[in-house]
This record gives C-alpha cells, structure tokens and sequence, in this order.
C-alpha cells in the first residue's frame, strides 16, 4: 500500500464543490457526479449510475487511526493463525517453503491494498470498498457488477466458520471434544453476542473492537515468547530446533494442488488487511490515514505470523502439526504446558481472538451490504440503508445473523471450517482480479472526462504482479495434481466440490441479472430507471422504479442523470420570468441570477 506513482502535473484541485453542494459533470466518458463528503477529504467524482455520496455519513465519523489499525489486526489475527499452520504445511511439504508461502501472501495482499487506496483515492467519500470499486469501474453494462457482487455478498455473508473455531476453544477448555450439537449451541451463542455488542452504538462497538484487538495482540505476543523459551531449550520440549535442522524436506511432495490451497489458507489467514477500507466515509482524510495505518497493520501482523509459525514449529514435530486439526494452537499449548489448567485459561484466549474477529468482520461486511442496498439493487431498500433506530447498521446485521446462524446449524461442525472458506476463494480471486484490471479502466475514462488526478497511484508492477497472482489462483485449483484412478475420482470431486459451488453461484448471479434487467422490462413493457431518495436519518440511496415505456419521455424530462427530480428547463424559465413580473426589478434580478445559477450548477460541463 505505500507503493505509489509520482502525482501527475495536471491540476488536483478540489474545484469549486464544497459539502453537500453537487455538481454535474458532462463529457464524452460520460455523465460525472461530484460532491464533497464530512471526512475531510476532495471532492468524490464518479459515475452518475453509482449510488449517491453522503454528504454526511450517518454512520458518523469515529474511525481514527487507532480504531483503522486495531479493526485490521483485529481481523486478521483470529482462528486463520491459530488453524490453518497445520493445512498449509501439509499443502506445502515443508516447514521453509510455508514460511516463504506466508510471506508471499503478504506481499499479495500488500499489492491488493495498492489497488484498495488507489480505489478510494478516486472515491474517498464512499464506505463498502470493493462494492463502490466494481460498481465505478464497470458502469456498463448497468447495474451487472453491483447485482452480482450484492446478490454474492448476502449469499456468503455468513461467519460461521470462527464461529465454530471459538466454539471448539471453549469446549476444549472443559477437557472435552463436545458432541455435533453442542458445538453448534456454543457457536450460535457465540455469534449472537458478536451481534448484539454491534446493534446499539457504533462508536461503543468500535471501542469494544479495539479492547479485543489490544488482548489478541497480547495473546499472541506470548505465543511467540513461549516459542523463543522453548528454541532456549528451557521447557518440556524435547529438541526444539529438531524442525529447523533440514527446513526443505518434503517439498518435493508438494503438488500444484497443494501450493494452491495453502496459498489459498494464507490469504484467509490475513483477511482483513482491508477491512477498513470498508469504513472509508468515517475516516477522517481517509486516503492518508489508510495508507499509514492500513500498511502498518497488515506489515506488524505479517511480523507477528512469522514468529508465531517459528513457536509451533519449535514446540510440536513436523508430522503432529500436519496431522492436527483446527486446534494448531491448543497442541501448541499442550505440548509446552501439558494437560494443566493454564492450557485451559490460554485456550480462552484463543477463543477471544476468534470473537474479536467475528466483530470485525460483521463491521465490514455490514458496511458492504449497506452500500449494496445504497445502490438499489437489493429489494426492500430502507431495511439495508437505514441506521434507525440506534444509529447502527440494523438490516445488514439482521441478515449476517441469520445466514450465519443457519450455516451453523445446516452444516456439520467438522467441516463448515474449510467448506465454508473454500466456498468464498472463486469469488473473492474473481472480484479481485476484477478490481486489478478495473483500475485501468476507470484511469482511462476519468483521463478521457479530464478529471482530477488521485491522492495516490499504484505502480503497474504492483498491479501486474496482483492480476498474475489472481489468474493463479482461479486457474490452478482445476490442474490435475496426478493420475487417478476411477476409485479416486469421486474424492477428487469432493475436494473441488466448494470450487463447483463457487463458479455455480457466480453464474446463478448473472443469470439473476439477465432475469430482472432485461427478460422482465422486456417482456412486461417498462424500463428500469434509478431514483434518489431521502430517508429521515438523513441517509441517502438509490431506488430502481419501473417505469412503463409510455412514460419513460416524461420521467427522463424530470430526472437527472442521478436520479435526482428536477424541472425542465423551459419549465424553470418560465417560473424565473414570473417571478421577474411579479416582483421589483431588484428582487426579480436577484431571483433570476439565484435560477440561473442553479442551472448552470446542474449542467455543468467544463471539467
């Protein structure tokens, strides 16, 4: 995220809109939206289709760089750390090659971050991030991306897998496995309570947010001083550097498969990197502030992993690490400690950090379906958009409870971890590789419209290394890790069952689309058309109205580009000579000068 082009020596300047004032933009790239956002940050320029910029956030604005560090780590560091060391050494072959697999993921993630900031330097005064991305850099055809991404985040907005992972800590404290059920009871209350800290005050949840963040940080701060005493040789562990004495053996074993899925575990693993990037319309000068603290979170986890990886392989043999389950760090704990009751207070501790994140994580992903709703291709628009009646994201909670509690209960606890992740990994490489490319194209159009330059530009190389590694990772998953025979096929199958369900859902989604965007107004003789609309919390979305083909003359006569109502223009005139000769030639002028500048505000087409 800190890698940038020199700014252009075009102008940047912020023009002439101040808060709340909108301008109209009209070039050959076509119809620009612009206005300033509450964040301190330039004006917002952007397509005329995409939702509307909250002049003021109703969100509010308590997201400082503290809370922009601690909301990342506090994602980041959950059960990815403390789960999936087992599945990526196995996926790997050897204990030096995951090593350099978790760096590679940072570095990854350090490139998409690149094109995070980059995104929201064009849009600093929206919140969603990927949701205003896909939606600004692919306007047409309309409204595809917006619905796919909206109809693909409620899908897969459930956070069932950390809620089972902490269910597990917690039973696992008690000296016991727990059955099927009492792992699904513990992690449905779990999730519930995640929920409730959120619903009634977003500064207070923030603040809670940070609290977990600051013990997750400490919890694994004494993981990795517990790995540096047992390298002392000062503990139980029977020849701790017994690891590190031929790092590479094994990695020969290592399929294309193997790497892929392991890379695919690391990038879980830092999920969250970009959370914050979520939250962009309560940051103040979001551009600056995400590019110092946004960097320095993901590069003080990366640290951080890297010790923690060096402390399990110090404490447990290579063969029990790849064996283990979801529980990486309790064999860590009962290898050092043994069977005392400290391993019972430490694996709380782990359990925590998995309700950290589960908090995390709804933040963000309640600040995406909000923007999904913002652009009006969610049905019942108030319920995602409006913050009544506690100030706070009440829809979009409502619906990441619910999925995420019918996951918990549908699916077996012994595999809603890795299904549930894997489900998200052709998606979420889809929508990143989209996002890559789509920087290009929204330099282009904004270059051809002779808009303002960005805050902060990414390298090219950056960004080719981001497309090359998303390409990867959707192309590799499909190549044959050896010959099978029949008898193996059918596990072949299952092993790629979450990659089918993947690309079925993303297919399904446009499908959907094709469905309600053209077959229906076709067959049905209306055309969709989005509208702007106020709600009393002072809110502001988008709605999609249908209107018939009869009055479609009528309703672009009275609308803007935006959606905005307006008057026609001869219809203005008229009024501005009325008043001109009911009036003084004093007031008239004044009242005619006030018209006309409101006209050419609307129609502006200078930039």
């Amino acid at each position: 995220m800190a890698w940038r082009q020199p700014f252009s020596k075009r102008p940047s300047g912020d023009g002439n809109v101040t808060g709340g004032q909108v301008e109209h933009v009209s070039t050959t790239a076509g119809q620009y939206i612009s206005e300033r956002g509450g964040n301190n940050a330039p004006p917002t320029y952007q397509d005329a289709s995409g939702a509307p910029i909250e002049s003021q956030s109703p969100l509010g604005y308590s997201v400082g760089p503290v809370t922009i560090t601690l909301l990342n780590i506090t994602m980041m560091i959950g059960a990815g750390i403390y789960s999936t060391p087992s599945s990526i050494l196995s996926g790997t072959g050897s204990i030096g090659v995951s090593l350099i697999w978790w760096t590679l993921g940072y570095l990854l993630c350090l490139t998409l971050g690149a094109v995070y900031l980059e995104f929201t330097a064009y849009f600093p005064s929206r919140s969603g991030s990927e949701v205003v991305f896909l939606e600004q850099a692919y306007p047409i055809p309309r409204w595809l991306f917006p619905t796919t991404f909206a109809v693909q985040s409620v899908i897969l907005s459930f956070g069932s897998a950390n809620a089972t992972v902490m269910a597990k800590y917690l039973i696992a404290i008690s000296g016991h496995t727990g059955t099927n059920w009492q792992i699904k009871g513990t992690a449905l209350a779990c999730y519930s309570l995640a929920t409730l800290t959120l619903v009634f005050n977003t500064k207070y949840a923030y603040w809670f947010s940070n609290a977990v963040g600051i013990v997750k940080i400490c919890t694994i701060l004494f993981i990795i001083v517990t790995g540096f005493v047992v390298l002392g040789g000062n503990t139980r562990v029977e020849n701790p550097t017994a690891n590190f004495q031929d790092p590479f053996s094994g990695s020969s074993t290592a399929t294309a498969y193997g790497f892929t899925t392991a890379l695919y575990r690391i990038i879980f693993s830092y999920g969250g990197y970009n959370n914050a990037f979520n939250v962009a319309n309560e940051v103040k000068n979001p551009v600056r502030s995400l590019k110092r603290y946004a960097t320095a979170a993901l590069t003080t986890v990366y640290v951080l992993y890297m010790f923690a990886n060096i402390a399990f392989f110090a404490a447990v043999p290579k063969e029990e690490l790849e064996n283990s389950d979801l529980t990486t760090a309790s064999l860590f704990f009962s290898k050092v400690f043994g069977d005392s009751g400290a391993v019972r207070g430490l694996n709380f501790l782990i359990a925590l950090a998995s309700f950290g994140n589960m908090i995390a994580v709804i933040i963000g992903l309640s600040r995406r379906l909000r923007e999904c709703g913002r652009q009006g291709v969610l049905p019942w628009t108030w319920f995602w958009v409006s913050t009544k009646p506690f100030g706070t994201t009440l829809g979009p909670y409502a619906v990441i409870w619910s999925l995420t509690a019918l996951m918990i209960l549908a699916v077996p606890a012994g595999d809603a971890f890795t299904f549930v992740n894997d489900l998200r990994t052709i998606p979420d490489a889809v929508f990143n590789l989209a996002m890559a490319l789509g920087i290009y194209v929204v330099r282009w159009r904004r270059k051809k419209a002779n808009l303002p330059e960005p805050e902060f530009k990414a390298w090219n190389i950056v960004i080719f290394f981001n497309i090359l590694v998303q390409l990867y990772l959707l192309v590799m998953p499909w190549y044959p890790r050896r010959e099978v025979s029949m008898l193996e096929m059918s596990a072949f199958g299952m092993q790629h069952m979450p990659w089918s369900a993947s690309e079925c859902n993303l297919l399904a989604c446009g499908a959907y689309y094709w469905l309600w965007a053209f077959l229906l107004p076709k067959w049905q003789g209306y055309k969709l058309r989005q509208e702007l609309i106020h709600l009393d919390d002072g809110a502001q979305s988008n709605q999609l109205r249908k209107v018939p083909n009869e009055k479609l003359a009528e309703w672009d006569a009275t609308h803007d580009a935006a959606g905005r109502a307006v008057a026609p223009i001869e219809e203005e005139i008229q009024v501005q000579f009325k008043s001109a000769e009911t009036s003084s030639d004093d007031s008239a002028s004044f009242a005619y000068g006030t018209k006309n500048d409101s006209l050419n505000t609307r129609d502006t087409s200078h930039v």
